[in-house]
């Protein structure tokens, strides 16, 4: 599961009696272009904008498709005096088909990223600043629980059967890993340098990690703990996602202006030049296509897995995209 973008085959029944399957949509939070945007996954197509969120990050979607939930990493200053889980950020939950923003979430500390457990009770946002990470009850719209992981927690994933969630901590090169029962820290795991974001093998037995400043990828055996091995993939990596064969991990590096394909199973790194700055970059799960925003343009390439190439690009409103949800 990539950082809980969800995925349904839709299907449309034809008058003849035969069926095709439905593109999904991709909604992409345009950070400081202060919305999120509904892209139609078929064409590239934006179909639908969503104003009044400021400066969104983080995104997920609840497993229905029916709302979407973004982070914020817009912060109001903090009172003197105040305590340092003082709510100074917010969540948004916005509703696609009706196109509003349906409630606001406070939450201490500005929101990186955004995971959802599978039953679509619990939100999870990193806050970079406060070393940990808020547990946000979806439904009462307000934060249930906050959990201490390590300096700097980046990124988030849950285990499809909603038992673990594992949290990368950019500041100590750790994972923590994280019980959903008793929602308790039980374990960390050792990452390279600078972790951020991080994405499981299919079968969950994995953990691939980009480092950023080390410019490296760590992967890292669940059970074990450790680092097996590295790859040196390039400067100020961003983005991973595996693709559809469930073996090529698509990476972007920002400084060196590349998207780099790694096969996990034998090493080898393919290479294409992206200009400027690649940066989030996420699957689009049943199309062949991986997104790759660039960071300092309004603008999306989209990417044909097999053939590792450009094969069209979408033009943002403004700002730039980052953590993308995928429904049907």
């Amino acid at each position: 599961m990539r950082h809980i973008n969800l995925f349904v085959l839709g299907m449309v029944w034809l008058g003849s009696g035969h069926s095709v399957f439905a593109a999904p949509t991709a909604y992409i939070p345009l950070g400081s272009g202060n919305e999120v945007i509904a892209v139609d996954a078929a064409n590239g197509k934006i179909i639908k904008r969503y104003p009044g969120v400021e400066n969104p990050h983080g995104l997920v979607a609840t497993p229905d498709g029916e709302y979407l939930i973004a982070g914020s990493i817009k912060e109001t200053p903090i009172p003197e005096g105040a305590s340092v889980d003082t709510p100074n950020s917010k969540l948004y939950v916005i509703h696609p088909e009706h196109g509003h923003v349906m409630a606001e979430i406070p939450v201490s500390g500005w929101t990186h990223h955004e995971a959802i457990t599978p039953d679509g009770k619990y939100v999870i946002s990193t806050h970079p600043t406060r070393g940990g990470i808020s547990v946000v009850d979806f439904v009462g719209n307000k934060v249930f629980k906050t959990i201490k992981t390590g300096p700097a927690p980046n990124y988030t994933v849950v285990t499809k059967d909603g038992k673990r969630a594992y949290v990368s901590n950019s500041g100590n090169g750790t994972i923590s890993e994280i019980d959903l029962g008793t929602w308790a820290v039980v374990r960390s795991l050792e990452a390279g340098p600078s972790p951020e974001h991080l994405v499981f093998s299919p079968d969950e037995k994995t953990l691939y990690v980009a480092n950023d400043r080390a410019g490296t990828v760590s992967v890292v055996p669940v059970k074990e703990g450790k680092v097996k091995t590295t790859y040196k993939i390039g400067k100020r990596l961003h983005g991973l996602d595996i693709g559809d064969d469930g073996k090529t991990l698509f990476v972007s590096s920002r400084s060196d202006d590349k998207l780099v394909a790694l096969d996990t199973q034998t090493g080898e790194q393919r290479t294409l030049t992206l200009s400027p700055e690649p940066y989030h970059l996420d699957k689009i799960p049943g199309t062949g296509k991986v997104y790759v925003s660039s960071s300092k343009e309004p603008k999306i390439w989209v990417i044909d897995q097999k053939t590792f190439s450009v094969t069209g690009t979408i033009q943002l409103p403004a700002g730039e995209g980052h953590q993308t949800a995928v429904v049907p």
